[in-house]
C-alpha cells in the first residue's frame, strides 16, 4: 500500500499547490494535461540560465562545457531510467508528439508502401494517430484501428485478429490512456505484435509520470514520452528506439548538429543520437527533465503507483455515490485518471463551475475524438487526474464541489 504520508511529505515542493484561484484554494486535478513542478525542477532550470548557459557540443569554452556536461548527464540519466542500453539510443525531441512524428516520417519514407497497414487502438491520442494517417496518405497504406471494450480496455481478440487478418508493419498503441487510465498489457501485445512480424511503437506519455518505464521487459521497438507530464518542463521529450531501427532510419530534419561534414557535393551524417537532433535543443529543459526523473526515483515510482491507485479507487467509490453521474473507464488496472459524465449536462458547464470553486479539472474531448466517437460521446467527458502530490481530500472537495455544480445545473 502507498504510504498515506506521501503528499504531506513533497507538497511543499510545489510551491502553486499553495494558491488560491477564485478565493479558494487551489484544487489541481490536471495532472494528466500538464503535471505541476516541484522546486528542485524550477531551481535547476534557473540555475542554468542564470549561471551557465551556452550552447552545447561544439563549445571550447568552460560555461558550454558545463552545459553540455549537464545536458548529456539529462540524457545518460534518461537512458538508465527506462532502462535503455545506450544513450545513443535516446533522442531527445520536443514532446511525445514530435517524436511520434518522428518515426512515421523517417522509418515511414522508408519502410511504408502501397497496400501497408498501420495498425492503432481506438483509444490513442490524436498525436498517436494523426502522424501515421499523414504518412501512410504519402505512401498508399491504410490506418486501422482495434475495437476498445465499453469497460475501457482494448479488446484482445480482436487485436490478435487485426494482427492475423491485416498484418501491420507497425503497431502504434498506448501504454496507459489519457482518457479512460487504461493500463495496456504492453508487454504482451508487443510479444503478439513481434510473432507477427510487426514492430510496435508505444506512446508513454501516461505512463512515465506514473509507474516504473523497462523498455527491454516491454519488448517494443520504440517508446516515446513527454517531460511537462512527469513533473519536467514543457517543450521536452524523448524517442528510444532500438538501435538497428534508428541506425537504418533516415534523419527527419537537416541542420547544425546532424551532420559530421557538409559540402555542396554532398553531407555526411552525424551518428546517434544527434543525426536526429538538428539545431540548438532546449537544453534548459533537457537539464530540467533529468532533474524531475531524479525528483520521482527518489520518492520511488512504485510509491507513486500505490499512493495514485489508491487514488482512483477512492475516487471511484466517493464518484458512485453521486446520483447521476458515470464514471467512463472502469479497467481494473488505471493510471491517476478517473473521467465522467452527468446525463443531461455538458461537461464544459460542469467544469466551469467547479473552476468557480478553485477545482481545475479537464473538459472535452482529451484528444481522443474517434474514442469518444466509439463510445458515443458526443461532448466528451469532465476528467480528473491526480499526481504524486494529489491527496484524497482534495478528491472529497472536487466530489462535493461536483455535486454542487450539479445541482445548479439540474
Amino acid at each position: 500500500m502507498a504510504t498515506t504520508s506521501l503528499p504531506e511529505r513533497i507538497r511543499r515542493d510545489f510551491p502553486v499547490l499553495q494558491r488560491e484561484v477564485h478565493g479558494k484554494p487551489l484544487v489541481y486535478l490536471d495532472s494528466a494535461a500538464s503535471a505541476q513542478k516541484p522546486l528542485a525542477v524550477i531551481e535547476g532550470q534557473r540555475e542554468y540560465l542564470s549561471n551557465y548557459h551556452a550552447n552545447i557540443h561544439r563549445g571550447a569554452h568552460h560555461l558550454a562545457q558545463l552545459a553540455t556536461e549537464a545536458y548529456e548527464g539529462a540524457r545518460t540519466n534518461l537512458a538508465n531510467h527506462i532502462g535503455a542500453s545506450g544513450t545513443e539510443e535516446i533522442i531527445f525531441t520536443s514532446g511525445s508528439t514530435d517524436a511520434i512524428n518522428l518515426v512515421a516520417q523517417s522509418w515511414g519514407r522508408h519502410n511504408l508502401s502501397k497496400g501497408d497497414v498501420v495498425l492503432v487502438t481506438q483509444m490513442e491520442h490524436h498525436a498517436n494517430i494523426v502522424p501515421w494517417q499523414m504518412a501512410c496518405e504519402a505512401h498508399g497504406a491504410r490506418v486501422e484501428p482495434v475495437n476498445v471494450h465499453a469497460d475501457g480496455t482494448l479488446d484482445l481478440e480482436d487485436f490478435h485478429a487485426c494482427l492475423e487478418t491485416h498484418q501491420p508493419k507497425l503497431v502504434a498503441m498506448v501504454h496507459a490512456s489519457n482518457t479512460l487510465g487504461t493500463i495496456n498489457p504492453i508487454s504482451d501485445l508487443c510479444r503478439a505484435a513481434a510473432d507477427a512480424g510487426a514492430l510496435t511503437l508505444v506512446d508513454g506519455s501516461q505512463a512515465l509520470p506514473h509507474m516504473s518505464i523497462d523498455v527491454a521487459h516491454l519488448g517494443c521497438d520504440f517508446y516515446v514520452a513527454t517531460a511537462h507530464k512527469a513533473y519536467g518542463p514543457t517543450g521536452i521529450g524523448f524517442l528510444w528506439g532500438k538501435k538497428e531501427h534508428l541506425e537504418a532510419m533516415p534523419p527527419w530534419r537537416g541542420g547544425g548538429e546532424m551532420i559530421q561534414r557538409v559540402s555542396f557535393a554532398g553531407t555526411t551524417y552525424n551518428s546517434l543520437p544527434h543525426k536526429f537532433e538538428a539545431g540548438t535543443p532546449h537544453i534548459s529543459g533537457g537539464i530540467a527533465f533529468g532533474i524531475a526523473l531524479d525528483w520521482m526515483k527518489g520518492i520511488g515510482m512504485d510509491e507513486i503507483a500505490a499512493h495514485e491507485a489508491d487514488l482512483v479507487a477512492h475516487a471511484h467509490s466517493a464518484l458512485g455515490t453521486v446520483k447521476g453521474v458515470r464514471i467512463i473507464g472502469t479497467a481494473p488496472h488505471k493510471v491517476g485518471v478517473v473521467s465522467l459524465v452527468a446525463k443531461g449536462i455538458h461537461p464544459y458547464d460542469m467544469g466551469t463551475l467547479l473552476d468557480g470553486q478553485g477545482i481545475a479539472v479537464r473538459t472535452g474531448h482529451h484528444c481522443t475524438e474517434p474514442l469518444m466517437d466509439h463510445l458515443g460521446l458526443e461532448s466528451g467527458t469532465l476528467r480528473m487526474s491526480f499526481a504524486a502530490y494529489t491527496t484524497t481530500r482534495e478528491i472529497d472537495v472536487a466530489v462535493a464541489g461536483l455535486e454542487r455544480a450539479l445541482a445548479m445545473l439540474r
